[in-house]
């Protein structure tokens, strides 16, 4: 095969990973975003989401932030690791439990977008579509 020929290969699809502890919302986003031609993986805790950043490579990743009712804020830990581990990937918070601090904090950590719940998966699927249209402030810049 020679060089035109790998270029004109057509580039894979976009992963997302939505992370919820509410089985439905996985489920709808998964269904949602696989007809626009995304490929969903879903995880319903933080040690499952953890498995999945460490072995693939996720161009969006939606996330509540509140993965426990033990704790308010183990969704700011989940944001610190993603950008650890991937800096480009672009993170969107969705969750029903946001405050304007809350809001400021996930953004300090490393959050692209925060979503109130509930928002119509269209208007999440925008959010997504312009994160990865646009260059991530995360990513390092080829010099």
């Amino acid at each position: 095969m020679g060089r035109d020929e790998q270029s004109l290969r057509e580039t894979p699809m976009p992963r997302l990973l939505v992370v919820d502890d509410e089985e439905s919302i996985c489920f709808s986003m998964s269904e949602y975003f696989s007809l626009q031609g995304y490929k969903v993986d879903t995880a319903s805790e933080i040690e499952e989401a953890e498995k999945l950043l460490g072995s693939t490579d996720y161009k969006v990743v939606i996330q509540d932030l509140r993965l426990t009712m033990t704790s308010n804020h183990d969704g700011l830990g989940m944001i610190k690791l993603i950008r650890e581990h991937n800096p480009q990937t672009r993170i969107i918070i969705l969750t029903a439990y946001g405050s304007a601090e809350i809001e400021d904090e996930a953004r300090r950590c490393g959050a692209d977008a925060f979503l109130r719940k509930p928002k119509p998966l269209s208007q999440v699927a925008q959010v997504v579509q312009g994160l990865i249209e646009a260059p991530s402030r995360h990513a390092a810049r080829p010099a």
